[in-house]
């Protein structure tokens, strides 16, 4: 028997693969899992060709809303948030997401705020040495939300190629002959930077450049490349994608935090659909220093 892809199906019917998941969703056009993908068995999609043709023309098609949905998203620079934003807007899909890179925390308050109806956060609680759950945990006490696990990251050291100062850890952060090139306040990066300066007993005034200031990863790899600054802390992307050295310090976890109200419940539960059952996990392969083994895993929900 033929199985086909919701990429086959969508172009047999000439509409969207985004309808196809759509019609999945909703019952329409079943469909079973292999791995992380949906295929449809020929019998099946000959049953809802048939279905199709019994109703009267002004029922057929999809129904999918017509309206083009918008949310606001707003926390953390990240690659594959970038890469989402993207996919959603060149797909076709009807949504659109409007992002706002202003560090994790901030993300945070401007959701709390409802400001935002999404936030992209990695903020590491030193007491609990758990991410983001404490901190959403204590702002979001009533309000209704949904924690999403996006994937896990590398942080670490970006140095020149070559690592002509002989980096090797934290503590060579207090040398001398060491600049660094820091993110901006409430930033999850400056969190964790701070974390393990503590841990190393290091104070900030002993960190030449701690003062130094950028607002997301490949800006401070930036200065690294030009020879501006010697380190950043960073993500393992970043300096693949500037051809730099990095030096692995930890993995982090980094969530999508959802705050619901009546106006934004379809485009929110639309995007939740496109993350978990498209296939945009794919894309995450092409990045460097990514683990997507928990992509799209619901782990916090707040009604």
């Amino acid at each position: 028997m033929q199985i086909y892809t919701p990429d086959e199906i969508a172009s047999m019917l000439k509409i969207s693969k985004h309808t196809v998941y759509e019609m999945i969703k909703r019952g329409d056009l079943a469909a079973f899992k292999v791995g992380n993908k949906m295929r449809i068995e020929e019998s099946e999609f000959e049953r809802y060709k048939a279905s199709m043709a019994s109703l009267p023309a002004r029922n057929r098609g999809t129904q999918v809303s017509g309206v083009n949905l918008s949310l606001q998203l707003a926390g953390s620079h990240d690659f594959l948030v970038e890469q989402l934003v993207k996919y959603i807007a060149s797909e076709g899909t009807g949504l659109s997401i409007t992002p706002s890179y202003i560090g994790s925390l901030e993300g945070l308050m401007m959701l709390y705020r409802g400001s935002a109806d999404i936030a992209a956060v990695h903020l590491l609680d030193p007491t609990s040495q758990q991410y983001n759950l404490p901190f959403i945990r204590q702002l979001f006490v009533h309000e209704p939300i949904t924690v999403m696990r996006l994937a896990a990251r590398e942080q670490g050291l970006i140095v020149a190629k070559g690592n002509p100062k002989s980096i090797t850890g934290i503590k060579d952060l207090s040398r001398n002959d060491v600049t660094i090139v820091n993110r901006q306040k409430g930033a999850g990066t400056r969190f964790l930077l701070d974390s393990f300066l503590a841990e190393a007993k290091l104070e900030l005034t002993s960190v030449k450049g701690y003062e130094n200031e950028e607002w997301n990863h490949l800006g401070a790899a930036a200065h690294i490349s030009r020879g501006t600054a010697d380190v950043a802390f960073g993500i393992r992307c970043a300096a693949s994608q500037l051809g730099l050295d990095f030096i692995p310090l930890t993995k982090e976890q980094f969530d999508l935090v959802f705050r619901w109200t009546p106006a934004n419940t379809e485009s929110l539960q639309h995007m939740i659909d496109l993350i978990q059952l498209t296939n945009f996990k794919e894309s995450i392969e092409d990045l460097d220093g990514y683990d997507a083994g928990d992509f799209g895993k619901i782990i916090y929900v707040n009604h």
